[in-house]
Formats: structure tokens, sequence, C-alpha cells
């Protein structure tokens, strides 16, 4: 299970060289070097699972963040070509793209009423999603119940994606 994520919400054109390097080193280079890594212990267990808990601003544009969301959607991607290119393993790959989730990534979210308001309302389920509602996702990903799916990216969103919405 590869979940590891931190994120500069700035305008793109303050962006440095420097924090390029350390989002996309933290977002997409840490989960690609673990899976690369991982393989060989995978095909031999005959049946492995990788679980990319990556983000739906991997999916949808936003007005912020867009080298959080560029290393997300790289992870997005990166899923479905490995899925495509270890099948011949057994070994299965997906990506879990929640939404505003309550952990101490987003705590800044909740210190601030109005941005809470909007993410509530451009939510569907007109709520914060907790936890075990990704977590309980990731599990069941890496059962035998899932055994039949890979390269799938599922959203635990409260409905965002189905919106196609633009936040901010």
């Amino acid at each position: 299970i590869n979940n590891v994520g931190t994120c500069y919400r700035k305008p793109t054109l303050e962006y440095t060289a420097e924090d390029m390097s350390f989002l996309m080193s933290t977002n997409f280079d840490s989960a690609y070097n673990i899976s690369q890594l991982a393989h060989p212990l995978l095909k031999a267990s005959g049946d492995g699972t990788i679980v990319f808990v990556s983000s739906v601003a991997g999916l949808l544009a936003i007005n912020v963040g867009s080298l959080y969301s560029a290393a997300k959607g790289a992870i997005n991607q990166l899923a479905k070509n490995l899925a495509c290119e270890w099948a011949k393993d057994n070994i299965r790959i997906n990506s879990v793209t929640p939404w505003v989730i309550r952990t101490p990534l987003v705590e800044n979210v909740f210190a601030n009423p109005e941005f809470l308001e909007i993410v509530k309302s451009r939510t569907p389920l007109g709520r914060i999603g907790e936890p075990m509602e990704v977590s309980s996702l990731v599990a069941f990903l890496c059962l035998p119940a899932a055994s039949y799916i890979t390269g799938q990216t599922i959203s635990v969103d409260g409905g965002l994606t189905i919106n196609g919405a633009l936040y901010s």
C-alpha cells in the first residue's frame, strides 16, 4: 500500500524548482520506487497486490496545487500501466482517490469555516470523509474477494467526481 502525500497550495507561478522536486519526490517517486522494489517479492508470492492512495486532485482540475495534482495524476496513470504490465505476474494494481478526509493533511480545511462549507456544498453527500471509509476500500482491494479488480481508479469522495467539480 503506497500512501504518502503532501501539498503546497499556491499558484503555479509561485512554485520553485525545489518545491517541484520535493512534491514530485514525495508524491510520485516514492510510490514508483517502492513498487519497483516490491515487484520481485510480489511476483514470487504468486498473488500480489499494490494499492496506491492518490487523490481526486489527480482526476479533476483545481485552481491551486498544480504540482500535487500532477503527481497524483501520475500515480493514477502508473497504476493503470503497471496493472497491464504486471498482470502476467499475477500482480493486481489499483488506485484509490479520496476527496477531503479527516486527516492531518487537511487540518487547515477545518480551521477555515468558509472553505469547509464550500467543500461540503460541492460534495453530494454533504460531509467530510472519515479515514475508515478509505482504509476499508484499501483493505478490500487487498482481499481475495477483489481478485478480479485491477487497473481501476476508485474514488472515495462523497460523490464529488460525479459532478466533475472544480473547487477553490
